[in-house]
């Protein structure tokens, strides 16, 4: 999988963050996912098709994380996962991968996006729905880690 494809996702996620719950985000080694099993509690899940490629991005957080950014966005902080930190989660999915498709666009990729679904819950399962490699980079911070998957072909 190209690096340029892969970095705009990780940069973007890192800019939403630090720009809409100022979180920061440090990022670790990147590596090759072997199963379908979430590496955290909420994850948004987008699948994204263009004339260059299609595939999926998933953004996995900690309760812990996904609780703290529920209350640096929206000054409220729940007990527990509800609908409105899986609706916060839907939606920042939704603008990482717009921040992301922006980046591409300036490189002339080009792909439309569909609306994110979110799953929660411990050992949930995400499915990427592609053949390529699904690549996972890890990140955290100090109120909980995050993990962005990304899966493409490339046409």
């Amino acid at each position: 999988m190209n690096v340029e494809f892969i970095n705009p996702f990780l940069s973007s996620l890192v800019n939403v963050l630090a720009t809409m719950a100022q979180t920061e985000l440090k990022p670790g080694k990147p590596r090759v996912k072997k199963d379908e099993v979430a590496a955290g509690d909420v994850s948004g899940l987008i699948g994204m098709v263009g004339p260059q490629t299609k595939g999926s991005l998933s953004i996995t957080f900690d309760e812990s994380l996904a609780l703290t950014i529920m209350e640096r966005m929206l000054g409220e902080r729940p007990s527990a996962i509800n609908e409105e930190v899986t609706d916060m989660v839907g939606e920042i999915t939704n603008m990482v991968t717009g921040g992301a498709k922006n980046l591409l666009g300036e490189k002339g990729y080009d792909f439309d996006m569909a609306t994110p679904a979110v799953v929660s819950g411990t050992g949930h399962t995400i499915t990427h729905k592609c053949e390529g490699t699904t690549i996972i980079m890890p990140f955290t911070s100090g109120d909980g880690n995050a993990h962005i998957e990304i899966s493409f072909d490339t046409l």
